[in-house]
């Protein structure tokens, strides 16, 4: 293992799953450490079975998965880790005969950077026979080194003392650091390459191997002045007519393009909450540009500072708290139940946490001092007749602190 390997929350669920499927499936963007995790873990087996390893971003590993799948997994038998499996979509069918085959757990595990096409797949082929989980890049708690200790966050708990870290001197521009050097393993740490230089590798790669090859982007200009447009759009209702005018383009191709992003791990549509109680909800989403580094990046803002006292501080910094949020949950194996809440009233909450019919009410606050004003619209939810349970202000205070009898103010970096 790596000196420098820092904990992932997910390997618990890795564990588990692997002894009761005979199939992994970890998808999320490039580099967020896939590989990584799952080599770590693969040294970690207890009862030290070697596992093969193989990238199909090989060229020539890559034509015999394609021309001779058959082949290819007698050449790397189970136990076998896949790099990038979404480049040959026949080995599936294969890897469902080996496995039933063979019988056991554990057997294959499969990495999938950009999964346009790898859950239908997944679906036709090896379902029953597979777990899939999602990573993202390294959450506040495993940068921190505490990794294994993060929950699925809901609000409440008990009140806590300060956990920054001791570089942090300066709350407020610590933080923002955080955000705009983003998630990236590779971006943490003083060795870390050049920001700009990164971040224009990362999008070049991602606009030739995944979005030219896989999902057959004609006009890469375009589609890149689309990304560019959703990353200052993070944070905000969706508005595909919008979006499509400012790139120039048909809707329905604004539409496709959005769903890669989404397939792709770099934004996440956060539904509106409805239920049969209320008609009065707006059905339109929120965009979330989920590494704040990369966003930051494409929105060309030069420097943590810049990007603190600039337009998109706010919006940003909401974008990094949601991004925290499901990183808890997905990170934990489980999905996120995660929703935003605004009717034709105007009246808004950030986020609502819905688990076992209770509504846990979010606000988002770049502030170190939260009033009782920042939890005005948390009545409006009585109505939708569900429990309601304790609420949170995410925030830039020092450490957990009481708004009101049932409503804390959270510091961002206990989030997750």
């Amino acid at each position: 293992m790596s000196a420098s390997y820092l904990p992932r929350t997910l390997e618990t669920s890795i564990t588990a799953a692997n002894q009761q499927f005979p199939v992994l499936m970890l998808s999320g963007p490039r580099q967020v450490g896939k590989t990584t995790l799952l080599k770590t873990q693969s040294e970690k087996s207890p009862n030290n079975t070697p596992r093969s390893y193989v990238t199909l971003d090989n060229p020539m590993l890559l034509a015999l998965a394609r021309d001779e799948p058959a082949l290819f997994l007698q050449r790397f038998a189970p136990p076998v880790l896949i790099d990038e499996i979404q480049y040959a979509p026949g080995l599936f069918p294969l890897v469902k005969e080996a496995v039933d085959a063979q019988g056991g757990k554990g057997l294959v595990w499969l990495t999938g950077s950009q999964p346009f096409h790898l859950m239908k797949n997944i679906g036709e082929s090896l379902a029953g026979r597979v777990a899939v989980m999602q990573l993202q890049g390294l959450s506040m708690g495993e940068r921190l080194g505490l990794g294994a200790q993060v929950k699925p966050f809901l609000p409440g708990g008990p009140l806590s003392a300060n956990v920054l870290p001791k570089e942090a001197a300066s709350p407020l521009a610590w933080m923002f650091d955080c955000i705009w050097r983003g998630a990236f393993p590779a971006m943490q740490g003083v060795s870390a390459p050049d920001r700009d230089l990164y971040y224009s590798s990362y999008l070049q790669t991602y606009l030739q191997r995944d979005v030219r090859d896989l999902a057959q982007v004609g006009d890469l200009t375009l589609f890149t002045r689309f990304v560019r447009s959703a990353a200052a759009r993070t944070a905000q209702l969706l508005n595909m007519a919008d979006m499509a005018r400012d790139v120039g383009v048909a809707p329905n191709t604004a539409r496709h393009w959005l769903s890669i992003l989404e397939a792709s791990g770099l934004v996440w549509l956060m539904a509106p909450y409805h239920s049969n109680l209320s008609k009065r909800l707006v059905k339109a989403p929120k965009l979330y540009f989920l590494d704040t580094g990369l966003a930051a990046y494409l929105t060309e803002w030069s420097s943590p500072a810049t990007l603190e006292a600039g337009a998109m501080a706010g919006a940003i910094f909401e974008t990094w708290v949601v991004a925290e949020i499901l990183k808890s949950y997905w990170h934990c194996g489980k999905q996120a139940p995660l929703y935003h809440y605004r009717d034709k009233d105007q009246k808004e909450i950030d986020v609502l946490i819905v688990r076992d019919g209770t509504l846990y009410p979010i606000e988002i606050k770049k502030t170190a001092q939260p009033g009782r004003d920042a939890v005005r619209n948390f009545g409006v939810i009585t109505k939708l007749g569900l429990t309601i349970g304790p609420g949170a202000v995410i925030c830039l205070c020092p450490e957990r602190l009481p708004i009101t009898a049932h409503v804390q103010a959270v510091p961002a970096w206990q989030v997750a």
